[in-house]
């Protein structure tokens, strides 16, 4: 992992923590989410998820950024967001 990615992965690690999340327990689903998010700051200037479309709307879009808007319903509903980087413990 690039220095980025180590940045992703902590501060993903850290917002896990703090709302009683755990991270994915596959390591290789979390390495390959953490060079999304970071490709996405990289080339669209935010760590848009990499599940999710963008459409432009810069209101719409900001929702999508990780964690997303939808990611404690899904995980609550679900036991994981729609990406599958957060799991309920």
């Amino acid at each position: 992992m690039d220095e980025l990615e180590e940045k992703v992965l902590a501060d993903s690690r850290e917002h896990a923590e703090k709302e009683g999340f755990a991270l994915n327990p596959d390591g290789q689903i979390v390495n390959v989410l953490m060079k999304s998010l970071a490709r996405n700051e990289r080339e669209k200037g935010k760590r848009y998820c990499p599940c999710r479309v963008l459409t432009g709307s810069r209101e719409e879009d900001d929702k999508i950024v990780c964690p997303c808007a939808y990611h404690k319903e899904e995980v609550e509903r679900d036991g994981h967001c729609k990406c599958r980087l957060f799991f309920k413990k």
